[in-house]
């Protein structure tokens, strides 16, 4: 990192905290990360829209101890919005953030406004064809396009050795993969464990919209989940039951309203009939207003391909 003295650091575009820069200019990012490069440091690079959790901190943890330099962004990116989404509310704690960034370690936050990631005259987007039409590209037509944009421009800006990514979002994270593939990016994708809470629920910046009684609801994603994963440990292997099993216990919950519920090839994110290889089941579900997303993940044992082994 370049000293807090160096001639290269001109407000506003830097402001330190202990240890923690929070950079708000493309042009100071690139030259933070071509110095850390220099110096033969490993960059691990943590992306976020902001209004951090235990998820955001576990995938900082586990960057902290692969890497010698961890760098975050914190940017609601309009892109992957839709026009009838949440991005006016979308919840924002920038002050608390940093703050907790820098307890964490981080080295550097990238925090830019609008107009420094997309300038007047901005026209080139990313698509992932194939992958980002279905499911969730099914209900949020162009969110992968704004995805795949905004994580392009971060992966040129940091050039980061690896990027970690939470296995919540399985469809995002599997379309980064193929965009990093296709497009010969140097950059190692790590994919880390669903962090919960105590009762299940997948953390996510959005159950901070649940009411009081939506929020008691919003563990049937986990329920649903947990079925079909006790239905394949007793020997269930066809698809279609599986969906049935899922569908069953969310329509049970009366402030649920289920959006899918599919079971899916881990890398085509095509349906399947039968589980015989890597797959998940994917759930999204609305508790009033507030649309959550969570997914099983099933694996063949390295020990014994005819065993499953479940993540949730």
């Amino acid at each position: 990192m370049l000293a807090a003295g160096s001639s290269l650091n001109v407000a506003p575009s830097v402001k330190l905290l202990p240890s923690m820069e929070i950079i708000r200019t493309i042009s100071w990012m690139k030259e933070v990360s071509r110095q850390a490069r220099a110096e033969n440091q490993i960059i691990g690079l943590v992306p976020t829209m902001g209004a951090l959790h235990e998820g955001h901190f576990s995938l900082i943890r586990r960057a902290r101890q692969e890497c010698s330099k961890v760098f975050t962004s914190i940017f609601v990116n309009s892109k992957q919005f839709g026009p009838n989404e949440d991005f006016a509310k979308y919840p924002r704690a920038f002050e608390s953030d940093v703050e907790q960034l820098a307890a964490a370690g981080v080295d550097a936050v990238f925090a830019p406004e609008a107009a420094e990631m997309y300038p007047g005259g901005f026209h080139s987007y990313v698509n992932v064809e194939g992958l980002s039409e279905r499911l969730e590209g099914r209900t949020r037509p162009g969110h992968f396009r704004g995805v795949a944009t905004v994580v392009l421009k971060l992966f040129q800006i940091f050039q980061p050795h690896v990027a970690y990514f939470g296995r919540k979002d399985a469809q995002q994270v599997r379309i980064v993969q193929q965009m990093a593939r296709d497009l010969n990016l140097d950059v190692e994708i790590a994919v880390c464990p669903i962090v919960r809470e105590r009762d299940g629920l997948a953390l996510s910046s959005r159950n901070s919209y649940l009411s009081a009684q939506e929020r008691a609801a919003a563990t049937v994603l986990h329920r649903a989940l947990d079925a079909a994963g006790k239905a394949i440990a007793f020997g269930t292997r066809d698809a279609l039951e599986l969906q049935r099993i899922v569908r069953e216990v969310v329509e049970r919950e009366a402030l649920a309203t289920l959006d899918y519920a599919e079971i899916v090839d881990a890398e085509t994110f095509e349906p399947v009939v039968r589980l015989a290889r890597s797959s998940y089941v994917l759930l999204a579900v609305f508790l009033g207003k507030t649309r959550l997303i969570d997914n099983l993940f099933i694996s063949p044992s390295p020990a014994d391909p005819d065993e499953l082994v479940l993540s949730l």
